[in-house]
């Protein structure tokens, strides 16, 4: 039997002085992260802020789409959608 896996949209800001989760942004999650848009530092950032407001390990999240732009598709293995967006909507507001 395989493990159950997904894809998040993101909408992610770059260089933020409050990292975390922010809510919704339309079908998105909007992510906020302090690492600058250069050499991949956002979206290194990115997986992780995520994999930690998943409780999963970071090399369960793929980036699949948008490595250079702020709207991002991540897949994600080991959770199902429901459950995925469950765990972001509890991170919002935490600085994982």
């Amino acid at each position: 039997m395989t493990a159950p896996h997904t894809s998040l949209r993101l909408r992610v800001s770059p260089g933020a002085t409050r990292p975390g989760i922010v809510g919704r942004h339309g079908d998105a999650w909007k992510v906020r992260v302090a690492a600058p848009p250069e050499g991949g530092k956002a979206n290194d950032a990115v997986l992780k802020l995520v994999a930690g407001a998943l409780g999963v390990p970071r090399g369960d999240l793929e980036l699949a789409s948008g490595q250079t732009s702020r709207d991002k598709v991540v897949r994600l293995v080991g959770l199902t959608r429901e459950t995925a967006d469950e765990r972001m909507a509890a991170a919002i507001g935490d600085r994982t």
